[in-house]
């Protein structure tokens, strides 16, 4: 890449993060309903803090920070940086304002720009494969920013939406399956283009035949589970999750409401009816579990997921309808290899639980410093989910990328795929 390719790539992402927080108030900058949920106003500092911190404070001669406090107010989980203000406490940071958080962008945007401009060749490619990790990182909290702002404005009892326009129903795949032989199979990224660190080494796994279902489980699927008191039948969930729902009181997918005994769900356009063909969203992997069992299935392996999409081998431009109108998404399709008949399953819409917990694939090691906290240190008590949603941007959506939640959370567009040995 030229060095204007470099500054285009920089910018184009730089501004979708804007372009995403167009349509918010002041007001809906500065809230933290849940610990999970992090202020806007937070993200877009913290992403910015991310580009001073590792490549300005290291490749910039000479390079003073733009404010001493800014490492520890924006600072996220990396130990080796500092100290920062406590995850919890993020929505208790009135000062900085928004507008003084704005300016801070830009001014980091200038110095980015005269960087990348004006250092030597040498540098230019030290700095480079930190340049893209920030740049993918932030596009990482281009999609939180999307889950968060949802989950804001849920709170408010009018409703409100986040844009009027609402994305076009995705066609519903053929409810069939398809069959996989397994075998030894290589599993991980090639090293053909950017990965984050947790999808590699590649590796070969053993896989047992078994078969994946083309298409998620809609709402009207899901609809029936709870009708068969799907929430009120300990035999179908696991201990912890069972403890979980209860606890909490969970009766429905997050976002579900019954009005005037109608069912609707809050999306990012304002309450909307529940559409029973959609893939039902915002469900836990204690509930896609339970669903699974309760349908006499159980959820795919990781390792089956991607062995199955890569044997699709066909992409779709379905995702990223949440996103603003200059994101150029692309979604995959699962097709049975040399099916002709039904139409393809499509990845993409929502994130897919697996059955598999979030440990480092064999030969993995973190990378040295701060960096290497980024993925490694969170290879515990977390499950892995695959594919990609209505929110995640372009590039994110690739048959190796490993998502990974704890299994009580719900805000992301979390959903089901189901699986059986064949």
């Amino acid at each position: 890449m030229s060095r204007a390719d470099i500054l285009a790539r920089y910018r184009a992402v730089r501004a979708h993060t804007r372009e995403i927080c167009a349509p918010l108030r002041t007001e809906d900058y500065v809230v933290q309903p849940i610990t999970d949920v992090s202020p806007p106003r937070w993200h877009i500092a913290h992403v910015t803090w991310f580009f001073e911190q590792f490549v300005l404070g290291k490749y910039a001669p000479d390079y003073k920070p733009y404010h001493p406090d800014y490492a520890f107010l924006f600072n996220s989980y990396y130990n080796l940086v500092g100290e920062r203000t406590e995850r919890p406490k993020r929505g208790l940071l009135t000062r900085p304002t928004v507008d003084e958080l704005w300016a801070y962008r830009e001014e980091i945007d200038a110095r980015m720009t005269r960087l990348l401009e004006s250092c030597d060749d040498a540098t230019l490619a030290e700095l480079l494969p930190v340049l893209e990790i920030g740049l993918n990182h932030e596009q990482q909290h281009q999609e939180l920013l999307l889950t968060d702002i949802k989950f804001i404005l849920f709170q408010a009892p009018l409703y409100p939406a986040y844009r009027e326009d609402a994305p076009a129903a995705a066609r519903r795949a053929d409810t069939g399956w398809s069959e996989f032989e397994g075998g030894l199979v290589e599993i991980g990224h090639d090293g053909n283009g950017f990965a984050f660190d947790n999808e590699g080494p590649r590796h070969k796994q053993f896989l047992r035949p078994f078969r994946l279902a083309n298409d998620l489980v809609s709402n009207a699927d899901y609809l029936r589970f709870m009708q068969d008191g799907g929430y009120s039948r300990p035999e179908l969930w696991l201990s912890d999750g069972w403890d979980v729902a209860q606890r909490e009181g969970w009766q429905a997918p997050l976002y579900w409401l019954e009005r005037e005994g109608r069912r609707q769900t809050f999306t990012l356009h304002g309450l909307r009816e529940l559409q029973p063909d959609k893939p039902v969203r915002h469900v836990s992997y204690y509930e896609a579990d339970a669903y699974a069992r309760w349908a006499g299935k159980r959820l795919p392996t990781e390792f089956e997921w991607e062995h199955a999409i890569v044997q699709a081998g066909a992409m779709s431009a379905v995702s990223g309808q949440n996103q603003p109108a200059s994101a150029k998404p692309t979604s995959l399709k699962l097709r049975r290899p040399g099916a002709t008949a039904g139409k393809p399953g499509l990845v993409g819409q929502v994130w897919e639980w697996t059955g598999s917990a979030y440990l480092p694939y064999p030969g993995y090691r973190a990378p040295e410093g701060a960096i290497g906290e980024y993925n490694g240190k969170f290879m515990v008590n977390q499950m892995v989910l695959r594919g990609g949603s209505l929110a995640t941007p372009a590039g994110h959506i690739r048959p190796t990328y490993r998502n990974f939640w704890h299994p009580d959370k719900r805000w992301q567009f979390t959903g089901i795929r189901l699986a059986e040995d064949a």
